[in-house]
């Protein structure tokens, strides 16, 4: 929830012919004066890493699929190893500590309404950014759950009352050469029970095809897949050439960066900002309600020589901080100010 300072109105609508300035110092007064505190992001990178393990179960007539199915590349060997399967990266703001401005309410002074978000990132001035009703989320629906059929349930009397495996494999796949037999003459319209309409054949068709994949399973083995996500957070206070983000290994799945079982995966992270220009040893003092101007990284990740990841993105520690004048804050008239709380930028600064 974000929270929503609303100050004297007394305050608010102040028609003295003379007007103080609006004061705002670097941090906080703990308690000596009257105010609200406000903080600046600071800009972090999100990398969500999926990976998806997987094991391999060899089917009952794995050995025979070459025989009778001219399937070569069977295993008969259970397994298990892992893939990367994708890197997502995003940046959201936290509030910077070392970023933080207390906003002094004084007599004669137009102050401001300020709305925080509940991290106590600045929002907006003189804005209600939560007013009205927020939208109705949208109701997520489940994925509807394939039903998993057993191989077994297909299997004839014939096959089921065979005296070794290797004549129970042969009935099987022979059983498979019928139902292609079958298919062929739904699609060639040879069939001698024909659907009465298309939406009839589809689901014979259907059928037919979950029949023998399923029976297929009995030669070729079954193949699980469990997807994982690892999340790493970074805070990019220096560019970084071929950092080691994390490592990975087929047999291990995902490790640290540490870990030398695995592979690395590399971060790349440039500064596009031009050189600043010399400034001089003083600390720029605070002037006004501050924001963030920041400055643009380019980030990408590379795994055995492969750009698993490429992207710009907004960062806070490589651009600067302004000032609004507080003279703007001190008319008749009130100044309407909204700002981006994930990098603490200036959006829009409108009149009333």
């Amino acid at each position: 929830m974000r929270k929503l300072i609303a100050l004297p109105i007394s305050l608010l609508f102040v028609t003295t012919a003379t007007y103080a300035q609006t004061e705002v110092i670097s941090g906080v007064t703990r308690g000596k004066d009257f105010g609200v505190v406000y903080a600046l992001p600071r800009t972090e990178i999100k990398v969500d890493v999926r990976v998806a393990k997987i094991t391999y179960t060899p089917g009952e007539f794995s050995r025979y699929a070459d025989r009778y199915l001219r399937l070569s590349d069977v295993s008969g060997e259970p397994g298990q190893y892992w893939e990367l399967s994708a890197v997502a990266v995003s940046f959201i703001g936290v509030p910077d500590h070392e970023k933080t401005y207390f906003v002094k309410m004084k007599d004669k002074t137009v102050a401001p309404l300020m709305e925080l978000t509940e991290d106590g990132i600045i929002r907006s001035i003189n804005m209600n950014m939560s007013a009205g009703n927020a939208p109705a989320g949208k109701k997520e629906q489940a994925a509807p759950v394939k039903k998993i059929l057993n191989p077994k349930d297909f299997l004839t009397e014939e096959i089921l009352m065979a005296n070794s495996t290797a004549k129970m494999a042969e009935l099987t796949a022979r059983e498979i050469y019928n139902i292609r037999e079958s298919r062929n003459a739904l699609v060639r319209g040879q069939a001698d029970n024909m659907p009465k309409d298309g939406e009839q054949l589809k689901l014979m068709l259907n059928v037919l095809e979950e029949q023998e994949n399923a029976m297929l399973e009995l030669f070729t083995g079954t193949t699980n897949k469990e997807e994982k996500v690892f999340t790493i957070t970074l805070t990019p206070n220096r560019e970084w050439d071929n950092e080691v983000l994390f490592r990975f290994s087929r047999k291990l799945g995902m490790l640290a960066a540490n870990d030398l079982a695995g592979e690395p995966v590399y971060l790349i992270l440039k500064n596009l900002n031009p050189p600043p220009l010399p400034e001089d040893n003083k600390k720029k003092e605070v002037s006004g309600i501050a924001y963030n101007v920041p400055g643009r990284a380019g980030v990408r990740i590379v795994y055995d020589k492969n750009k698993l990841f490429e992207g710009e993105f907004p960062v806070t520690q490589f651009g600067t901080i302004e000032y609004l004048a507080p003279t703007l804050f001190n008319k008749n008239s009130t100044i309407k100010v909204t700002f981006n709380p994930v990098t603490g930028s200036l959006i829009k600064v409108d009149r009333e």
